[in-house]
Formats: structure tokens, sequence, C-alpha cells
């Protein structure tokens, strides 16, 4: 069984095969997880959307129109993440007050962990749309076609929109350095 593609995996669990999720699961769990935590740069917070994620999956298993599984996947955690964000942002809590908890691996350099620390700052900046357009493409590695697929937009438009964020990304770590 696992040998068979996210797709076939995913028309067999819409079928009522639950247990196959469980392959999906090990398959995108971790990739979800660091997707969401570059978003909300909160590790509790990403694992209860990560977990939301699967869960909703389940749920709505029959909604699966036989597509490309991780744009479905993605989509589903792109909604839930804009839910948790509306609803911050209802409480009147703007994104650059909330309370960063990220775990800093250990470097061998004081420079490489300061670089890091001024990247992540300056994705912090950027609105939600360019943040998650360059945690997608450049820190996932998902393709524009498939981006494309999640957000309901052509390849071209997000290619363009990629490039500006990143260029917006450099002017705000510059303005940090």
């Amino acid at each position: 069984m696992k040998n068979l593609t996210d797709e076939e995996l995913m028309i067999l669990v819409s079928n009522g095969n639950l247990d196959m999720m469980s392959i999906l699961f090990d398959r995108y769990h971790i990739r979800i997880f660091n997707f969401l935590l570059k978003m909300t740069r909160d590790r509790d917070v990403s694992q209860d959307i990560t977990q939301e994620v699967f869960y909703k999956a389940i749920k709505y298993r029959t909604s699966y129109k036989k597509g490309k599984f991780s744009s479905w996947i993605y989509t589903i955690a792109r909604n839930i993440f804009s839910d948790h964000y509306q609803s911050q942002k209802n409480k009147e809590q703007p994104l650059d007050e909330i309370e960063y908890k990220i775990e800093r691996e250990e470097t061998n350099g004081i420079e490489k962990s300061e670089i890091k620390e001024q990247l992540n700052r300056a994705l912090g900046q950027l609105n939600q749309s360019d943040r998650e357009l360059v945690i997608m493409n450049r820190y996932q590695g998902i393709k524009y076609q498939e981006i494309a697929e999640i957000t309901g937009s052509t390849a071209g438009a997000v290619k363009t929109k990629v490039h500006r964020a990143i260029h917006k990304l450099k002017d705000h770590y510059l303005q940090n350095t």
C-alpha cells in the first residue's frame, strides 16, 4: 500500500478506507507543520493546526475530487491558518505583538543565527499573502503551478507575486541589518 501515489491513497480514504490516511499523514505532517510554523511562528499553534488539517481531511474526505493531493491538503492548511489568523486579528492582537516561541537550532557561529533571525524578522514584516508565497515556494519547495492550484491563481501570476514578495523580503532584510 505504501507504493500507491498520494492521489490513489486519498481515493481509498474518500471511499471509506480511513486506515490509508495514516500513510498520507506520515508523508505530509512534517511538511504541513513546517509550513504552518513559518506562518505562525508558534510551535504549539502549528501543532494544533496540523492536527486540525488532518482531522478536516478525514471529515471532508468526500470533497476530494481526484486532483493533486498536495494541493488539496495545503488548501485545507491555508484555510485553517486563515481562520486562525482572522480570529487572532479579531482579538485586537496584531501579528507583530504575538509572542513568538521558536526553538532555535544550535549553530556553529553566532553570525549564522543572527542572519537567520534577521531573515525571520524580515519575513514577519511581509503581509500574510506574500509571506505565505515565499514560505511555500522557497522554504517548502512547492512549484509555481502547484501554488497556483492551491491559491486559485495562474502559474504566471504566482511567479510574479513570488518575485515581488522576494524583493519586499530583501528590502525588509536590508532595513534590519
